[in-house]
């Protein structure tokens, strides 16, 4: 049985138990030589005839799963799945599992680092202080600032433990929202509307699809505080990046903090223009204990998909 492996975490030479077994499984495994997340032209020649797919976070239109005329599942190493067309996955037969709430811990860990790093401008001062600069830069304290989390899953509830450990205020906004959780930990409730224009700093845990893409652009800044602080560490798409340029160069964004792009790697990207963006290559679900969580349930996920086994993380179903 033919299996791509693509996820930069499970690459020959990286000691990894879920890979061992994965390579006792099959006898065929195709790896991902790039270092980075595939395209569509380079994922058809892998593919041809592979009946499982571990998935990093490459682009699989449907002219990928067209052309995979074999292929039986994919196997998300990760939670979103928005790289994959999932309309096209149905009607060719391949089923799409993901691995979700393993790295729950990790991103919102980075989250809330991305925030400390913007608050107290620690990337700036790292930067200039290695040049041999002695600057005084004016950060701003976190405690009893209020701190507005889109998106209250698993991940976003790991980033209310942190701001309230740090003494801030925290509110939420989700449309499942779990108020016994909000009402035991002390999070306030609200809508988006209400949430942006009260915060001073704003979490972006979402998902990227048609309701969310570009969610964060022009006419909700105009909604934020002057300085508002945002972090992303969910999908680029999410902020409109053109909307965020202006949002920095006007003042109206006192920081930014980012782990996801619209466009991955950002090559050039205007954002870096300014000292108050930090920035991070989509690595929030990369400590050793996620990678360790994911790749076990992503090898789990695809072996009982192709023994016909219960998985109980489909999130897309073959007809």
């Amino acid at each position: 049985m033919k299996i791509l492996v693509t996820p930069t975490s499970l690459q020959p030479g990286r000691k990894s138990k879920a890979l061992e077994r994965l390579r006792d499984f099959s006898e065929e495994l195709v790896f991902n030589d790039k270092s980075r997340p595939l395209t569509e032209e380079e994922l058809i020649p892998l593919l041809k005839g592979c009946q499982g797919y571990l998935a990093g976070l490459d682009f699989i239109t449907e002219r990928v799963l067209r052309e995979a005329e074999d292929l039986k599942v994919i196997s998300r190493y990760g939670t979103g799945y928005d790289r994959i067309d999932m309309a096209a996955a149905s009607q060719y037969g391949v089923t799409v599992t993901n691995t979700p709430g393993v790295n729950a811990q990790a991103v919102g860990e980075l989250a809330f680092g991305l925030l400390l790093s913007v608050a107290r401008q620690i990337s700036y001062l790292d930067r200039t202080t290695r040049s041999g600069e002695w600057v005084r830069a004016e950060g701003v304290e976190l405690k009893g600032k209020t701190l507005g989390i889109l998106g209250l899953g698993a991940i976003g509830k790991v980033v209310a433990r942190c701001a309230k450990g740090f003494g801030m205020r925290v509110a939420a906004s989700d449309p499942f929202i779990d108020r016994e959780y909000c009402r035991e930990h002390g999070i306030e409730a609200m809508d988006m509307e209400d949430l942006l224009s009260f915060a001073d700093a704003v979490s972006l845990h979402l998902p990227l699809n048609k309701e969310t893409t570009h969610l964060i652009g022009k006419e909700a800044l105009a909604r934020m505080k002057d300085g508002v602080i945002l972090i992303n560490t969910s999908r680029g798409g999410i902020i409109d990046e053109e909307a965020a340029y202006c949002g920095l160069k006007s003042g109206k964004i006192g920081g930014l903090g980012l782990d996801a792009f619209e466009n991955e790697p950002p090559k050039g990207s205007s954002l870096f223009e300014f000292s108050n963006v930090v920035a991070t290559p989509h690595t929030g679900a990369h400590t050793k204990e996620a990678a360790s969580m994911m790749a076990e349930r992503a090898v789990d996920n695809l072996i009982s998909v192709l023994q016909g086994e219960r998985c109980p993380y489909i999130v897309g179903q073959s007809t």
